[in-house]
């Protein structure tokens, strides 16, 4: 569901906690998004069936061709800790999308998409959702339809499909 961002979204300026070699390793928003054309989804959650079976490996599939409109990076995050994160990228066999742990939430809250899953016993995730950033702006967000029925089952994807994405980047290139 493409709309007009009602506020002026920012990469907010946080820390992420990596698990890279066997050791913590800190990344800032400016590790991740200074001076690059980025694109970045979120999702629910690692392993969870429509993140697994489409949504991941859809931008998997894409990168290429995503990277060929413009693109420095393509980024998947997730409420998901390191670990999480790092066993899912592996079992999935991703080489190209760089996936980012967001296991506080803070990343995702600042950027207005964090609700709550507790009738799933989820805790708290991320909406699905998926934008274009230049340096530290979003250029592009969209999210699927539902965000303040967070608490159904259902689990709408289709707006934030790499197929969607792509659109808009063909669209202004």
């Amino acid at each position: 569901m493409q709309r007009e961002i009602d506020f002026v979204r920012v990469i907010p300026d946080i820390t992420i906690k990596f698990r890279e070699n066997g050791e913590w390793i800190d990344k800032t928003s400016d590790d991740l998004f200074y001076g690059k054309r980025c694109v970045i989804f979120g999702l629910p959650g690692a392993f969870t069936p429509t993140c697994s079976a489409y949504q991941l490996p859809g931008f998997e599939e894409k990168y290429d061709e995503i990277k060929s409109l413009g693109i420095d990076e393509v980024y998947c995050i997730s409420v998901n800790d390191a670990f999480v994160m790092n066993a899912w990228a592996k079992d999935q066999g991703i080489q190209k999308v760089k996936l980012i742990p967001d296991g506080n939430g803070h990343f995702t809250e600042a950027i207005k998409m964090l609700v709550p899953k507790w009738h799933l016993g989820f805790g708290v995730r991320s909406w699905r959702y998926a934008a274009v950033t230049k340096g530290f702006q979003f250029e592009w967000f969209t999210e699927e339809p539902g965000i303040e029925n967070s608490i159904s089952f259902d689990d709408p994807y289709g707006d934030s499909s790499p197929e969607s994405v792509i659109e808009y980047l063909k669209s202004v290139a």
